[in-house]
């Protein structure tokens, strides 16, 4: 004898005025570990990081001799001492002319070669993107003798322009392998609307595509930025003349094999560290934003 299930009930309407009941959240399992667990770890990191930077602080404000852990009183005789004495603000503006000028040039040229490996195809593409990874395991120094020879056969040692390109063919691998994942995750199919709208293709990109590209172009900007402002071998051996000099080769400058000047060189330390904290205060969500959305694609 076969027989038939008993149909399911129904559910049971919901009240006038009364919502169903809502399914319970479930917690994070990292919501469940205490929190000193947390902040504890967490606070003596950030002690261990800071106790470097408030004793270049101590040493910088506080009076020559003194060895109070107290910076008091605070003076700012070290600061004036490398800005005027030992030139640092004409260091300052070389190096701010640097990383201007390679943050410019670096920026439009990676935006550009990575434009051409993100949209076009040729027979040696895959060669070319296998020879930019390859070039960042190469150090910078082994690049300071080729290039060395190049700039003076074009009578270009002791200039800034030197620093300049070199900072940024140095910076380019990177920025343009960034620059060409970042092009990957526009849709390809709002250019084509653009120039179904009769948009060429270079105003298609302006208008459509780099407004899209603000923090990969943040992201490769800040980074050729603050490493040349950082690096210091460029400088070192293509700058002959103190007032071409930049701040890395300015604080090598007051470390000598007898004596070194602790307050002058903290106090070069932290003019050399303003502006890079300046930097990333202001663009650190672009920063991780360009960086992030770059690596998704290779």
């Amino acid at each position: 004898m076969i027989t038939k299930e008993a149909p399911a009930p129904a559910p049971a309407p919901a009240r006038a005025g009364l919502e169903p009941p809502r399914p319970a959240k479930t917690r994070p399992a990292w919501d469940e570990v205490p929190r000193w667990q947390i902040y504890l770890p967490l606070g003596i990191y950030l002690v261990f990081t800071l106790i470097p930077f408030y004793w270049i602080l101590l040493f910088a404000v506080r009076p020559a001799g003194s060895t109070s852990l107290v910076p008091w009183p605070v003076t700012f005789e070290h600061f004036e001492k490398v800005w005027t004495d030992r030139s640092f603000g004409t260091f300052f503006q070389n190096s701010l002319m640097v990383g201007l000028a390679t943050l410019v040039m670096t920026t439009l040229v990676a935006l550009a070669g990575g434009y051409a490996l993100a949209r076009f195809d040729f027979a040696a593409k895959r060669g070319f993107m296998l020879a930019l990874l390859c070039s960042q395991f190469v150090p910078g120094a082994l690049l300071l003798v080729p290039l060395f020879e190049i700039f003076a056969e074009l009578r270009m040692i002791n200039s800034l322009v030197s620093v300049i390109i070199a900072e940024t063919v140095f910076q380019l691998p990177l920025s343009m392998i960034l620059i060409s994942n970042f092009i990957k995750n526009v849709p390809y199919s709002l250019e084509e609307a653009a120039w179904v709208d009769g948009c060429g293709r270079f105003r298609a990109f302006r208008v459509v595509v780099l407004p899209l590209l603000r923090p990969g172009l943040i992201a490769v900007g800040s980074f050729a930025f603050v490493h040349s402002w950082n690096h210091f071998l460029f400088a070192l051996m293509f700058l002959n003349n103190q007032d071409k000099q930049t701040i890395p080769v300015g604080l090598n400058t007051l470390m000598s094999a007898d004596s070194v000047d602790l307050g002058a060189l903290a106090a070069g330390g932290i003019i050399a560290a303003v502006p890079v904290v300046i930097v990333f205060a202001f663009i650190q969500k672009w920063l991780i934003t360009g960086f992030s959305a770059g690596a998704v694609k290779g």
